[in-house]
């Protein structure tokens, strides 16, 4: 069983793309939420623009969704749509570090303008920044029957 994950085949970046592209939707929403508990625990008040604190709430939001969905199964939901998983180097499944250290190099990879995405397009096997750093790879699941 562990040799057919071994075998899987790498994710298209395309692929890969619409997945983060739902699940910057679904992160929108999670955001939303957040600013609207926020405001209600302080009784309505607005949240001055560039407020420290709240930005790392929300960047907190958003590590807590990828690194939890990474560890509880290996697919967000966008993955799960996309037909695509997160796996260990060696097919198995992600553990919390590891799920930690994508996340945070993801995010230095986007930062790099997204030219840690990009690296994708000339590796060989596919793989980004995060995941030659992480021993991640992205994998294509077999169409449903």
């Amino acid at each position: 069983m562990n040799a057919d994950r071994i075998e899987a085949q790498p994710a298209h970046l395309l692929r890969r793309a619409g997945a983060l592209l739902y699940d910057l939707l679904l992160n929108a929403a999670l955001w939303m939420l957040t600013g609207f508990a926020v405001l209600a625990f302080r009784g309505g008040d607005a949240i001055p623009t560039g407020t420290i604190w709240f930005q790392c709430l929300l960047f907190g939001v958003t590590a807590c969704f990828f690194v939890g969905f990474w560890v509880r199964g290996g697919q967000t939901l966008g993955m799960m749509a996309w037909r695509i998983k997160l796996v260990a180097r060696t097919g198995g499944p992600v553990d919390l570090p590891t799920s930690v250290r994508r996340f945070l190099v993801a995010c230095i990879s986007f930062l790099c303008l997204g030219l840690g995405f990009l690296w994708a397009l000339v590796d060989p096997k596919r793989l980004t920044w995060h995941d030659r750093i992480s021993g991640t790879r992205i994998i294509l699941l077999p169409k449903r029957s």
